[in-house]
Formats: C-alpha cells, structure tokens, sequence
C-alpha cells in the first residue's frame, strides 16, 4: 500500500491534491487516475481540459507517472 497523490497541471494553473489516496498497486493507481480525470470534466464549468495533465506522485514527491487528459478524452468531435 502506498499513499499518492494526484496533482492537475496547465499552462495557467496547478491543482494540488493536499489528502492523497491510498492505493495497493500501480494499477489501481491508473484507474484511480483515470477516475479523477473523467470526475473532473463532468463538472458544470465550461473549462477545456484537453490542456491538463494529471501527475501523479508518491509520498515523497517523486512522480510516479502523467496522464494527460487529452489521452483520457481522446479528440474533440
């Protein structure tokens, strides 16, 4: 177990994640990753998140991987 913490980046911001979250594995850390990248866009603001990158790191502030959300998305229709 390990707590990590998601952190969300553009070019004109930085979204901290203070609490972090205690996951088993790599893998649940994608799909929580995952998680708050699609909770995050179902918001009711009219924020374009294809420019964010969600970075995930561990306790001691090592980033463990990014997940922009354009891969999360995919292209605009």
């Amino acid at each position: 177990m390990a707590q990590i913490y998601f952190h969300c980046t553009n070019a004109r911001g930085v979204l901290i994640d203070r609490r972090g979250t205690i996951v088993s594995d790599l893998i649940e850390a994608c799909e929580e990753a995952t998680r708050r990248v699609r909770s995050l866009v179902t918001g009711t603001d009219l924020e374009d998140w294809r420019q964010w990158v969600l970075h995930v790191s561990d306790e001691a502030g090592d980033e463990i991987f990014v997940l922009p959300f354009a891969f999360v998305l995919g292209k605009p229709h």
